[in-house]
């Protein structure tokens, strides 16, 4: 289904009829597609819903809009249409930092949430920034570099196949927006308002977002568990579905 708001219309999906719900953003560039493998052992026992954020998969959206404000009102929108009064919410990587400024804004609409390569700052760059130059001026090679940064698991070439498609899906501009709109966030300092229940799930090889900053992170979190997955990356939701899956279950028992 396609939910409008604020010049977009959002793909979203919905799948199971449980008693309790869990919401689920992507990250940076990828689309809900990244939580496709967990949805399967989840939606068993909750309702589960996502949707593309602006800039990614099917969402049809003006790359002006992308913003940070949109994306964490675009949060409630699709709530509010399939009126989920509350939920755990989940999200992926950069899409924590939008999923954590949901939870500030209206922490009575989440009863938890799943945090999984999660930021909780992106700071502006000192001098040039390469990745920012490398999607500028070389996307396609960038973004491949991206994909071996976020799957450094063995014979994960399927995956990685799979995940440059579902980055594919970008266009450059939207990338390089979504990118961009992040930079300079710092929520370390709001962190002690955070009172629901959280897990944070953690790949031991993630490269792009360091195991020690998320240990931080967790020690400023009131109600948090951190859990690492041994031999991991950036991306369990896709190289590790179902622990991610019972790891989310067990927490929320």
């Amino acid at each position: 289904m396609f939910i409008n708001h604020n010049d977009a219309q959002l793909f979203t999906v919905a799948f199971g009829n449980q008693p309790h719900t869990l919401l689920a953003l992507g990250g940076w560039a990828g689309s809900w597609e990244l939580w496709t493998q967990p949805f399967t052992y989840l939606s068993q026992s909750w309702r589960t819903i996502a949707y593309d954020h602006r800039g990614t998969g099917a969402t049809v959206a003006p790359v002006e809009s992308i913003t940070v404000e949109n994306m964490v009102e675009d949060v409630f929108a699709v709530l509010d249409y399939l009126e989920v009064q509350d939920c755990v919410l989940a999200a992926e990587s950069a899409g924590c930092l939008i999923a954590l400024l949901a939870a500030l804004r209206q922490p009575q609409r989440f009863t938890g949430l799943v945090l999984v390569g999660s930021l909780t700052h992106r700071p502006l760059p000192t001098n040039e920034d390469p990745f920012l130059e490398g999607l500028q001026h070389n996307f396609e090679a960038t973004i491949d570099w991206f994909v071996d940064a976020c799957v450094p698991e063995p014979n994960s070439d399927m995956i990685k196949r799979w995940g440059r498609q579902i980055l594919a899906r970008s266009e450059s501009a939207a990338a390089i927006r979504l990118y961009e709109c992040v930079l300079g966030l710092d929520l370390r300092s709001q962190l002690d308002q955070i009172r629901q229940p959280t897990l944070l799930l953690h790949g031991e090889l993630d490269a792009l977002a360091s195991v020690d900053d998320v240990r931080q992170a967790v020690a400023l979190l009131p109600q948090a568990e951190l859990c690492v997955f041994k031999d991991t990356g950036h991306v369990p939701t896709v190289t590790r579905p179902q622990e991610v899956a019972e790891a989310i279950n067990r927490f929320f028992k």
